[in-house]
């Protein structure tokens, strides 16, 4: 077995664990990325590509706990179970259900938007340090609620996004169709978040930041990390064919992180959300920012050459083959908002990796500060990965 040795570690070659191997690595630290994959090519990949700094609502919440059966049980629903998967699932959904009650509720979105607080500025910063600024545009993210019953539901979100400062402008639905002129008429209204920012090729910008990654010295690794052992001086990960030894590691692996975690003595309650998207290749997209049905839980974004439709959350583990109906589901949803489009060009599926809460673990190990925990960001792990990045660089300067 080939030995290798580092200062830091990073497992997981995500966006956030590319984050965070690039601000450790220009601050001149001997930094190494554990990643078996290409790096980037994930969920960090295949989301809706949008900074979201107005997503403070977690995905538990009271509206969710009292239709949570309903949500279930609906072939149309944004929220589906693997059935499958309910037995390992019950400690998790047992714990999202009591996240959702509306003190724990209120209290996770006050920690998300402490977050969240900066993200579209700190990710423009971001983006020009890896040269990706051209696929950066900056033309806020639009809600739609087809009916004036559903924008009246919204209120409570309204109403707490207003309190944590989140940019919003509420808008009649001919103002909604002001500023995307070929979406399908409606009868209810939208909500516009003017300073979110979106990607306009979230895979191109991945690849930018792999290529900052090595320019700021830090060495690749390809391979699986599958266990994390303590030693006097350091740590060893074992990462067949290699054995890395560092002074710290950096537990950025996404939804695989729980294992890892659990291997050191600190088991955290993650679990995975298996995330869809279809493509549809034109050269014109027929809207210009990402456009979210609100009550239906997906998002429509253009991008470079291809309009991309992301959503659908299934619980249910990494192992499973894709759903194939949530992925139709998905390509129907897209066509009753633009019913011209054809065959999708390209499907896919990934990994969010979930807490019962929606707050991310950015933390020290419990078990000791050798151990750095960066995972479980859920819907939000593109737009803190920066936020991130300084977290984890001000632990390991404590």
């Amino acid at each position: 077995m080939r030995s290798i040795s580092t200062d830091i570690a990073v497992i997981g070659g995500g966006v956030i664990g590319l984050a965070t191997a690039l601000r450790l690595g220009a601050e001149g630290r001997d930094v190494a990325v554990i990643e078996p994959n290409e790096p980037g090519s994930g969920a960090s990949y295949g989301n809706a590509g949008t900074i979201a700094d107005y997503a403070i609502i977690p995905v538990g919440a009271p509206s969710v706990l009292r239709n949570f059966l309903t949500l279930l049980l609906d072939a149309d629903s944004p929220l589906a179970i693997r059935k499958a998967a309910l037995p390992t699932l019950f400690p998790w959904l047992a714990r999202f259900a009591y996240e959702s009650l509306p003190h724990r509720y209120r209290e996770n979105a006050r920690r998300i938007a402490d977050l969240l607080s900066g993200a579209s500025s700190a990710w423009t910063e971001f983006a020009a340090e890896i040269g990706a600024s051209h696929l950066l545009a900056a033309k806020g993210c639009l809600y739609l609620y087809p009916t004036g019953k559903a924008f009246r539901a919204a209120a409570s979100d309204i109403e707490l996004r207003r309190r944590y400062g989140v940019s919003q402008e509420l808008l009649s639905a001919n103002e909604a169709l002001r500023l995307e002129p070929r979406l399908p008429p409606f009868e209810g209204g939208g909500l516009f978040f003017s300073k979110a920012i979106n990607l306009t090729d979230p895979g191109q910008v991945m690849r930018l930041l792999s290529a900052a990654v090595q320019r700021a010295g830090v060495q690749f690794i390809k391979a699986s990390a599958t266990c994390i052992v303590r030693e006097p001086g350091g740590v060893r990960i074992a990462a067949a064919p290699f054995e890395v030894r560092a002074r710290t590691v950096v537990i950025a692996a996404g939804a695989h992180s729980r294992k890892l975690a659990a291997g050191i003595g600190d088991p955290v309650p993650l679990d995975t959300e298996r995330g869809y998207h279809v493509e549809f290749d034109m050269t014109d997209p027929p809207i210009a920012r990402p456009v979210c049905p609100a009550t239906q839980g997906f998002y429509v974004c253009p991008m470079r050459g291809r309009l991309r439709v992301a959503g659908m959350v299934e619980l249910g583990g990494i192992a499973a083959p894709p759903n194939s109906r949530l992925v139709e589901a998905l390509a129907t949803n897209a066509r009753r908002i633009f019913p011209e489009l054809g065959p999708p060009s390209r499907t896919w599926l990934g990994f969010r990796p979930s807490m019962p809460d929606s707050v991310p673990v950015i933390r020290p190990s419990k078990t000791g500060r050798d151990v750095i925990l960066a995972f479980g960001h859920g819907h939000i792990g593109l737009t803190l990965a920066p936020r991130t990045a300084r977290l984890v660089s001000a632990m390991l300067a404590a």
